[in-house]
């Protein structure tokens, strides 16, 4: 009796193992299909490209602010804080201290007090 109880869960065992490595076998071939290993090709692709369009976006964003900031230093609308403040005086953005040099103030032109060269310029 011992031996056709474990030669009957023996069978059980083996027909559910051989059923579930069916099922595993089947989906495996399906997600390595050349269609679908193609569409996750270009999904992936696209990705990598928006990640790049991203990128080159931001870097324009950036080179146009730098520019703002020199061309607004070169006619004399932007200042730096460290210029302005005294010896131990600091400098906090949201609680946080930062360094006085890296924050420009930019004024607007027409609010700006007309220096003698502008107004020798005018």
């Amino acid at each position: 009796m011992k031996r056709v109880t474990w030669f009957i869960g023996g069978v059980a065992a083996g027909a559910a193992g051989a059923g579930y490595a069916k099922r595993k076998v089947r989906t495996t071939a399906a997600q390595l299909a050349p269609a679908r290993v193609a569409k996750g090709a270009v999904g992936r692709v696209r990705q990598s490209v928006d990640h790049v369009v991203d990128s080159v976006r931001e870097g324009r964003r950036a080179m146009k602010a730098k520019e703002t900031e020199l061309v607004a230093r070169r006619e004399g609308r932007a200042a730096s804080l460290a210029e302005v403040l005294g010896p131990g005086d600091e400098v906090q953005v949201d609680g946080i201290p930062v360094d006085a040099a890296h924050v420009v103030v930019l004024r607007d032109p027409d609010q700006m007090p007309v220096s003698r060269a502008r107004r020798n310029a005018r």
